[in-house]
This record gives C-alpha cells, structure tokens and sequence, in this order.
C-alpha cells in the first residue's frame, strides 16, 4: 500500500453520467453491475467512455450510503433507470493517491479524513436526518482490474471538495 501527501488543489466543474444506487458496506460485489450499466448507456449513445472514471459518495450514514457510479464526459448519454447526471463542482479539493488493492481504500480514507481533521479543514458537507450529504467527495480510478489484474498496482485518487471559504 503507498500513499501520497495530501495536497489542496482547485478542480472542476465536470459534467458527468452515472448510476446512482444504494449499497451497505461492504459493496464490492455491486460495483461491476453498475459500471457495466454505465458503459452500456455509452455504448448504446455511440458514446466513447473516455473520461474520468469514479465513485462519488453522496450520502454516509455507515455502513448505509449512496453512491453513483459515474465517468465525466460532455456528450449527450440519454438517461433511464438508474442514470442521472450531474456536475462535480469546481472548488478547492483535497487530493490523495492511493496505490494498492480496493479493499484498503477503507483505511486510505480514513487516513485522509484524519490528515484533513487534524489541519482544522472543513469538507463541503451537510448533516442531514439520513447522513452526512457531501457536494463532492470521490474515488477517481486511475486504472481498474480490466487493465490492471495486479491489485497491488491499482491507483485510486481520493478527491474530496472543502468546504469554501
């Protein structure tokens, strides 16, 4: 496992296509489905998948969240079922990467939300009765297990919005 410093960075705004849906930690077994749900709303728009591929947590309420399942991209993908589009905010975001198998991104997150807490930074977040809502809080994949079968050289970046000023 390696873990790059943190660092604040300005980001956004993309637009994106993605599949949102409810999981329970753990929720490994539901990613395939909804990337191949999204890749095929592409596919059947004529649309090449070529841009950021990610994970965005909308809601915690642990071990309950929801997630969308997204790539970023400007072309018209039509939307039905569990596809909603959306735009990631432009801001300033705290990005670390991640080197290693997905089932530590757990502990990486965590360091990250420690690193931030201790720096007295705030994330662009709401606690609501159903959670802690966030704008934009995402695991980036640099690469994934189609083009990567080694776990150990998966590349996940964690981009998390703060809160502005």
């Amino acid at each position: 496992m390696m873990l790059t410093i943190p660092e604040i960075i300005e980001w956004g705004p993309k637009t994106y296509v993605a599949v949102r849906l409810p999981v329970v930690i753990p929720f490994g077994q539901e990613m395939d489905p909804a990337f191949e749900e999204l890749f095929d709303a592409f596919a059947n728009a004529g649309v090449e998948p070529d841009g950021i591929e990610f994970v965005k947590f909308n809601l915690i309420d642990m071990p309950r969240l929801e997630i969308e399942v997204g790539m970023t991209t400007d072309a018209a993908v039509p939307l039905s079922g569990r596809l909603v589009s959306g735009v990631l905010p432009s801001g300033r975001y705290v990005r670390m990467t991640y080197t290693g198998p997905y089932d530590a991104l757990y502990d990486a997150t965590a360091m990250l939300v420690g690193w931030a807490k201790e720096k007295g930074l705030q994330w662009d977040a709401k606690s609501t009765e159903h959670g802690d809502r966030f704008a934009s809080r995402l695991e980036v994949h640099d690469n994934n297990p189609s083009t990567e079968p080694d776990p150990t050289k998966l590349v996940t970046t964690l981009l998390f919005k703060l809160a502005d000023s």
